[in-house]
């Protein structure tokens, strides 16, 4: 789930949770692992219920509101990573962490983030591309 464009990004959750709440049809597997990570964070459902203010709304970390639809974009890209297998290494390392000391996927997932928002900073800062051996590594520092 790759877009570079905020708002088509945001509508993208409405959309999902809109077919959802409305059950207009199958959802399709992005669609379905988006709905799963959405339902995982009922904290945010508010956001998703009221799409004309949230679509524009800006979450700025000055004032202490974390941002859902990064929050939940995050989510979904390492949902991905271990599905895809990239970087290479991560799903296995991600499923002996679960059978290791983590037992709680979406506790996990919370703390591989705070590596991969590391990882995005470090590119964008240095108009590169993620340093996935970086992120590996830091992976790794949670056994």
């Amino acid at each position: 789930m790759f877009i570079q464009d905020r708002d088509a990004g945001r509508r993208f959750f409405f959309q999902v949770w809109h077919k959802h709440r409305l059950q207009t049809g199958q959802l399709e597997p992005l669609e379905t692992l988006v709905l799963g990570v959405i339902q995982e964070h009922p904290e945010y459902h508010r956001y998703l219920n009221n799409e004309a203010d949230a679509v524009n709304s800006e979450f700025v970390p000055e004032s202490g509101q974390a941002n859902p639809f990064l929050h939940m974009g995050m989510h979904i890209a390492i949902k991905e990573q271990v599905g895809s297998d990239r970087p290479l290494g991560i799903s296995d390392l991600y499923h002996k962490l679960l059978q290791g000391a983590w037992k709680d996927a979406h506790a996990l997932e919370h703390n591989m983030m705070e590596c991969l928002g590391e990882v995005l900073w470090h590119a964008q800062r240095n108009n590169s591309i993620p340093d996935e051996n970086a992120y590996m590594e830091c992976l790794k520092r949670f056994k």
